[in-house]
Order: structure tokens, then C-alpha cells, then sequence
């Protein structure tokens, strides 16, 4: 049975960061609450937990894998971008937005689109996330918790727990999340392509 941190959303406790830092490097997989609904996390190189993931949402190898980052200053060791890219995603972070880039060689292959080679960097606008990731010293390769039989993200960690806490290492509790998914855009062209509208403002885009 996974456990189950409840963290304050404004100030997350540090004991319990920590906590879950080494169960992520332990190979752990963990839910935890984002700016769009709850999400699985786990370290990049991390395979088992990465396929895991995979089966807990029966993805195929086609999936678009997104690597979470608490601020803009790693993202250039894993995806690339020239400056004019790079502007666009500091005047949309943090936010409800997901970005399609190349990826370079620091991407494991298991998270790339094998046609493509992309791969998806968010910067989420939710405390408790950055916070994990900042404690975590690592980005993590995430998806939305999607239950098999819905369409929408999970919002709830009680949910979470009777549905899911058999198959994960740690549920990170911070309250409900918003249901409505990011914006996805692909950011391989200027202006950039809408590949799903959600709570991102794509109005600067035209």
C-alpha cells in the first residue's frame, strides 16, 4: 500500500518533501497535485517506474511524455530551443501549459515519440509541484492520472488512494486540484501550434 503525505498547499511541509524525494529515488512512482488535475511522477532514468506508469494508464510507445521542472533553468539540458523559443516559454511560465520541443540525448529513449523525438517540459503554477521538484534536484517524467473509464484528470487524493494505492509508492495529498487540462502547444515552429486548447490563454498566439 502506498503511503499518503497530506502537504499544506501554501507551505509544504519539509519533512515530507524529503520524504518523498527518496521514495522517488528509491525508483518510487508517485501521484502528486499539479495545476491541472493529479499527475504520476517519477525520476527520468528511472525504467521500471516509467512502464509501471505505462500500464497504470495503458499507454503505447507513442505517448507524449512530459518532463515537469520547477523554473525554466534546466529545461536546455533536455529539450531544444533557440532564443525566440525561449522567450515564448518564460512569458508563459509558470502556467497550464505543456511545450512540444526536440529533445536531446540527456532524454531517455523510453520517453521520446519514436517518430518524432520530442518530448513534452512543463512548468507548473502549483506550489506543492514545484516545491517536489526543487527538493527532488531532478525533473520529473510525468502524465496526467487519468483513470482507465474517464476522460478528465483525477482531482482528489482519497480518490486516488482507494482507486490506485495498490500500485503506487507514495500519493501526495495537496488538497483538490483544477480538472481542466493543460494547453499543448508545439513549440518546433513560431507561432507556435495549438495541439490542444485548455486552461493556457493561447489569445497571444493569434
Amino acid at each position: 500500500m502506498s503511503q499518503f503525505f497530506s502537504l499544506h498547499p501554501e507551505t509544504p511541509q519539509k519533512r515530507l518533501l524529503t520524504q518523498t524525494r527518496e521514495i522517488l529515488e528509491r525508483d518510487g512512482v508517485i501521484a502528486y497535485p499539479t495545476d491541472s488535475g493529479y499527475a504520476l511522477g517519477c525520476l527520468p532514468g528511472n525504467k521500471k517506474g516509467v512502464e509501471r506508469i505505462k500500464r497504470l494508464r495503458n499507454l503505447d510507445d507513442k505517448h507524449n511524455f512530459t518532463l515537469m521542472f520547477p523554473d525554466l533553468n534546466a529545461i536546455g539540458t533536455y529539450a531544444r530551443m533557440d532564443s525566440a523559443v525561449f522567450r515564448v516559454l518564460k512569458a508563459h511560465t509558470p502556467g497550464a501549459y505543456t511545450f512540444i520541443l526536440d529533445a536531446t540525448s540527456e532524454v531517455p529513449r523510453l520517453l521520446l515519440h519514436p517518430k518524432r523525438r520530442t518530448i513534452g517540459i512543463r512548468v507548473p503554477d502549483h506550489r506543492i509541484t514545484r516545491d517536489i521538484l526543487e527538493t527532488a534536484g531532478a525533473p520529473l517524467m510525468s502524465v496526467t492520472l487519468i483513470a482507465p473509464d474517464d476522460t478528465l484528470p483525477m482531482t482528489d487524493a482519497e480518490e486516488i488512494r482507494d482507486r490506485f494505492g495498490a500500485q503506487l509508492d507514495a500519493i501526495i495529498d495537496g488538497g483538490a486540484c483544477p480538472m481542466e487540462p493543460t494547453t499543448v502547444l508545439d513549440m518546433r515552429t513560431l507561432p507556435p501550434e495549438v495541439l490542444r486548447q485548455g486552461r493556457g490563454d493561447t489569445s497571444a498566439f493569434g
